[in-house]
């Protein structure tokens, strides 16, 4: 990426997280968000280049500020798109109404067509940091990737933490993963700046498991792959509106594993 291009996104990202962060710790996150969002916005036409937004803060046709099928930069609809986008204004935005830490505002920029365009659906993921790559997989149990992952480190499954968001699906997983002898921090919100964390060697969490958000996993996805880390994700639709989304957007395919 142009390294201009790259400070001037990075400036966006700013505008939203200073936006956001006034309204941290005061309980109203659909003002965060809707701040976050106005944020990003105005700093978006200050870009010269020219983008499309392939997953957003709105769905495609809602007209509301960042939604899929937006272009942003200062050269307009009219402009050559020089690059997908994809974005979301502040992940965690129930974190930083109740002033906690690890929410972000992210944006994900590649050539046109080179994001995976998701819509608003579940997905079943793993992330971990380099020492991942060609040894853990969504093909395998949670027991057998921490084996193989401690002896990727060097390390015992005793010595390993598993990130995992708390949801009532996720019981079974964290039951497996404590009787491998692995620990687990459990998360109300916020499981992309988990997934990055795991690519981060002081952050104190090695791996990733659980079923969160897929746009978020796309993010996530994304960011892993500039740090050297590992990400799979594979759909998982909780309800018949998302299995149906996902037909709509030619991902129906129940056990196909995105890296």
């Amino acid at each position: 990426m142009d390294r201009n291009l790259a400070l001037e996104l990075a400036r966006v990202t700013e505008a939203a997280s200073l936006a956001a962060g006034r309204l941290m710790g005061r309980g109203d996150p659909m003002a965060i968000d809707q701040a976050a969002t106005a944020a990003m916005h105005r700093a978006f036409g200050a870009i010269e280049t020219t983008g499309k937004i392939v997953i957003g803060e709105a769905p495609v046709g809602t007209g509301d500020p960042l939604h899929v099928g937006e272009f942003v930069g200062g050269g307009g609809e009219d402009a050559p798109v020089a690059m997908d986008v994809a974005l979301d204004a502040l992940e965690g935005v129930t974190v930083c109404a109740t002033g906690g830490a690890n929410a972000l505002s992210i944006i994900l920029v590649g050539m046109p067509g080179e994001i995976l365009c998701c819509p608003e659906t579940y997905m079943e993921k793993i992330a971990c940091g380099p020492e991942g790559k060609g040894v853990v997989s969504l093909a395998q149990s949670p027991t057998e990737n921490l084996k193989a992952l401690a002896a990727a480190k060097g390390v015992y499954v005793e010595d390993l933490t598993a990130v995992i968001l708390d949801r009532p699906r996720h019981s079974r997983l964290v039951h497996e993963i404590r009787e491998a002898g692995a620990r687990v921090q459990l998360l109300a919100d916020g499981d992309l700046a988990a997934a990055i964390a795991t690519a981060r060697p002081d952050s104190g969490v090695d791996i990733l498991l659980g079923i969160g958000g897929g746009q978020q996993g796309v993010l996530a996805a994304g960011a892993l792959q500039g740090l050297g880390g590992v990400f799979e994700g594979r759909f998982r639709p909780l309800s018949g509106d998302e299995t149906v989304l996902l037909k709509e957007a030619g991902l129906e395919e129940a056990d196909r594993i995105f890296p």
